[in-house]
C-alpha cells in the first residue's frame, strides 16, 4: 500500500495531536519493539516514535527499518521523530482512520 501526497498529508495532521509511544534507544531495533510496534499500530493505527540520543540509528534509518517488519507506512520523519501508519484488520473498531481518496475531478 503506497500513501498519496493528500493521504500522507491528512495523517502528518493527526500526528501533530498523538503522544510518541514508541522509544528507540541504543539497543537499536529488536522483537519486543517490533511486538510493541505491532501491538500500538493495531489499536491505533497512526503511532509516533523517537529515536534517542544514544541510539546508533538515524530515525530516517529506524523507521525505515521498523515499517516493513511491522507492515506499515513510514509517513513523515522530522528531527528525532517518526510516524508510522497501519490500517487496522479490526472491522469493528470504531475510530478507524479514513483516509481521502486522490480521485482528480473532471
Amino acid at each position: 500500500m503506497d500513501l498519496t501526497s493528500k493521504q500522507r498529508a491528512q495523517l502528518r495532521g493527526l500526528a501533530n495531536s498523538i503522544d510518541t509511544v514508541l522509544i528507540v534507544g541504543k539497543d537499536g531495533i529488536g522483537d519486543n519493539l517490533v511486538k510493541q510496534a505491532n501491538d500500538a499500530l493495531e489499536a491505533r493505527e497512526l503511532i509516533k516514535g523517537k529515536v534517542l540520543e544514544n541510539s546508533l540509528l538515524s530515525p530516517r534509518e529506524a523507521a525505515e527499518e521498523l515499517a516493513p517488519l511491522t507492515r506499515s507506512e513510514v509517513v513523515q520523519v522530522i528531527g528525532t521523530k517518526f510516524v508510522l501508519y497501519r490500517p487496522s484488520h479490526k472491522k469493528d473498531k470504531k475510530d478507524k482512520i479514513s483516509l481521502v481518496s486522490d480521485r482528480k475531478k473532471k
